[in-house]
């Protein structure tokens, strides 16, 4: 009879070290930069649709996931549309935006995290997921017209894919413990690698210079109450990866099930909401309700 022999746990690293592997991780130069060109094309005065779609064009990776978003049942588009114009006038401008957001982003995410075994395009419609998300949710209290809530909600657990870049021996180990039944993600992150997602998501993002509220989604979209300077940002943030967990959308890496409505309890909906009566908080659910149900559909177009 063959005996298994289970490789020995790998040792936790002190804070220098940790550091160190994060520094030397590549950067994501889409999020320094989001294809600039259609940015700014799509913000000036005059938007023309075939200079927007000359731009769409250069990139067949875009191009690729425009028609396929545009042709989903989401849609409910009885004839195919094949042509980059029709495609920009039936999406609008906010979502071909968040869509020339997310492609780059994605594939410098999986350049990131290689060839790690993991479900990974599950995990980016989970990303994905919370970043449309967000923007729903925080629509209800404030205007972020630059995109801010979006790109938050992609980033939020981008402290993942830099584990798997930075520690794939920690993150597998974690991967074993939490396939055998610990539930507690963040526990035995720390347990295993001595920091958790969410602090090693922040390190990554600061490492590289990029913007506080990108860094402060990564760092507390768990506990929203401790963001000093984007709170409702993140508020918005936690309670979008909670729903699209409740919704069993993609998959987060956390086995932990989300009970119906937890996201009212969470602290970031008395954040966002601090004043919301009994009617406005059944508005509030039914809407997110609809939300959550287009969702997949969405995602098959993105991802």
């Amino acid at each position: 009879m063959d005996v298994l022999i289970m490789p020995p746990p790998v040792g936790r690293l002190d804070s220098r070290q940790i550091d160190a592997r994060l520094k030397s991780c590549p950067r994501l130069p889409s999020l320094g930069s989001i294809n600039s060109a259609l940015r700014e094309l799509l913000n000036a005065d005059q938007r023309y649709t075939s200079q927007i779609s000359d731009v769409i064009r250069r990139d067949p990776s875009l191009t690729a996931r425009l028609l396929r978003l545009v042709n989903s049942v989401y849609y409910g588009i009885t004839t195919p549309v094949k042509s980059i114009e029709e495609a920009v006038f039936y999406l609008g401008i906010r979502q071909i935006r968040q869509l020339a957001m997310v492609t780059p982003v994605i594939e410098d995410f999986q350049r990131l995290a290689g060839n790690f075994p993991f479900p990974w395009r599950e995990f980016w419609q989970h990303c994905i997921g919370t970043a449309l998300l967000t923007g729903e949710v925080i629509s209800s209290a404030q205007s972020l017209p630059d995109e801010a809530d979006y790109v938050s909600g992609l980033v939020h657990d981008v402290g993942k894919i830099a584990m798997t870049a930075a520690f794939p021996k920690h993150f597998a180990e974690i991967r074993n413990r939490v396939a055998g039944g610990e539930e507690d993600l963040l526990q035995v992150e720390t347990e295993v690698l001595g920091i958790s997602h969410p602090e090693v998501g922040a390190l990554y993002l600061r490492s590289h210079n990029l913007p506080e509220v990108m860094v402060e989604a990564a760092q507390y979209h768990h506990q929203p109450e401790l963001a000093s300077q984007y709170p409702q940002v993140v508020a918005a943030v936690q309670i979008a990866d909670l729903l699209v967990r409740f919704a069993r959308i993609g998959i987060s890496g956390n086995p932990e099930k989300v009970p119906e409505d937890a996201w009212f309890e969470a602290t970031g909906w008395s954040i966002l909401f601090p004043h919301q009566n009994d009617s406005e908080r059944s508005i509030a659910k039914a809407n997110l309700e609809r939300c959550l149900e287009r969702l997949p559909s969405v995602l098959e177009g993105l991802v």
